[in-house]
């Protein structure tokens, strides 16, 4: 085995990461914005949203687990728990960690579900937004594959497609309130 296998490991699954958190947040859009309303929505729609979120946790678990196996740039548990505490790119690495907290709470208010106030569910769950920004600047400023074209193209087509999908949801909301009847005054 050569001593890059960590390397390509820690790349590899760092991609896949971001892939999944991406498609969970476009997917969890999709349902969100009732795109498919239309049509019936079957149970395992929503269970693909978990399984994709689910996945990311464990790529990112891989992703940080090859980082400290590497030799190439040492990390320590304080530099992958704490940020701005790297040596190595700190501003970089902190949108990592970030993106891993907020992913973190995501899928543990996700597994607590039925268990918290649904509002409170509602604004943990909406931090997605901001681990999916936390992972895009992440890959964008502290991977190595950035300058790959498939690896660009495929991050810039995942932005525009949650923005896309995010301006049409707070329209739909916009236009959704509008129609509610406002109740009589007692």
């Amino acid at each position: 085995m050569t001593e890059q296998v960590w390397w390509y490991v820690a790349r590899a699954s760092g991609i896949v990461a971001s892939a999944l958190v991406a498609a969970a947040v476009i997917w969890g859009l999709l349902l969100s914005t009732r795109v498919l309303r239309d049509r019936p929505r079957p149970a395992w729609l929503l269970d693909l949203h978990r399984m994709l979120g689910g996945l990311a946790v464990a790529f990112v678990v891989v992703h940080v687990a090859s980082l400290a196996a590497d030799s190439y740039v040492e990390f320590g548990p304080v530099d992958v728990l704490v940020p701005f505490v790297s040596d190595w790119r700190p501003g970089p690495v902190a949108f990592g960690v970030l993106a891993t907290y907020l992913l973190m709470a995501a899928e543990v208010s996700s597994l607590m579900m039925r268990r918290l106030p649904r509002r409170w569910w509602h604004r943990v769950h909406l931090s997605s937004y901001v681990c999916f920004w936390a992972v895009t600047m992440h890959g964008a400023t502290a991977g190595t594959d950035v300058a790959n074209p498939l690896f660009r193209w495929g991050s810039i087509t995942a932005i525009a497609v949650v923005v896309v999908l995010s301006v049409y949801r707070v329209a739909v909301e916009r236009r959704s309130r509008r129609k509610r009847p406002v109740p009589a005054a007692a």
